[in-house]
């Protein structure tokens, strides 16, 4: 019965409140869909943090995607062991930013008075979430190894099998405890995820990666503004 609601009941609820919920939020308070960016309260730590889990998670949620749409074509391409180690390096790697960019993140939030002024608990349950989950798939990545052949191979099934609404429990309840937490942790994400500030990514913040946190725009002529400003010194410098 546990295995039932951890690996089927929780996976389409979890998808459900998603669903309706985002959908909610976007109508009846689209302003919300944001990050909440805080980098002038604190931007350095922000900035070490922030680039290595934006590159270090798309790159880690890419290859799932990979791995899910075209699972037979991620076998074949790991028929041949370069490729294999070349693509398990490439995602670990990819992991290991992220976890430093979720780790430093974190600590920002628990250490600056400032940061923790302003996060609400929903702040401080994504981030824990967050940092688990990364930790359970470097650790996965580590100590069981060619995840990429045995996840397109065992996992996506299994998805599949959710999707076409005859949930196959063989799948996945072989699996070791650290994968079934990891996997129990994406579907943990995917229920709060419209509760938080993770709906962000419905923006689809792309440039995150190369612009900065908050871009401010002038709203008038700064060379007239500035003109009449040295005008003044040299009125005043003469009155004087």
């Amino acid at each position: 019965m546990l295995n039932y609601f951890l690996f089927v009941v929780l996976p389409y609820m979890a998808f459900a409140i998603f669903v309706v919920v985002s959908i909610y939020r976007f109508v009846t308070n689209r302003f919300s869909y944001s990050s909440l960016s805080s980098q002038f309260l604190e931007g350095d730590e922000l900035f070490y943090g922030s680039v290595p889990w934006h590159i270090g998670i798309l790159g880690s949620l890419l290859g799932h995607v990979i791995g899910f749409l075209i699972p037979n074509q991620v076998l074949w391409f790991n028929s041949v062991p370069l490729r294999l180690y070349i693509l398990e390096v490439t995602g670990l790697v990819f992991g290991l930013l992220a976890l430093v960019g979720v780790v430093a993140l974190f600590w920002r939030r628990v250490s600056t008075p400032k940061i923790r002024a302003v996060s609400s608990p929903m702040d401080y349950v994504v981030v824990v979430l967050l940092l688990v989950q990364v930790a359970l798939g470097v650790f996965t990545a580590l100590f069981y190894r060619w995840g990429s052949s045995w996840y397109a191979a065992t996992l996506v099934p299994y998805l599949y099998s959710l999707f076409s609404f005859r949930p196959d429990l063989s799948l996945v309840v072989t699996m070791p405890l650290v994968v079934k937490l990891h996997i129990i942790g994406a579907f943990t994400i995917l229920l709060v995820f419209p509760f938080s500030r993770l709906v962000h990514m419905f923006s689809i913040p792309i440039t995150y990666l190369w612009r900065p946190y908050q871009v401010v725009k002038w709203n008038w002529d700064r060379e007239r503004i500035r003109g009449q400003y040295t005008r003044d010194k040299t009125q005043i410098a003469g009155h004087k």
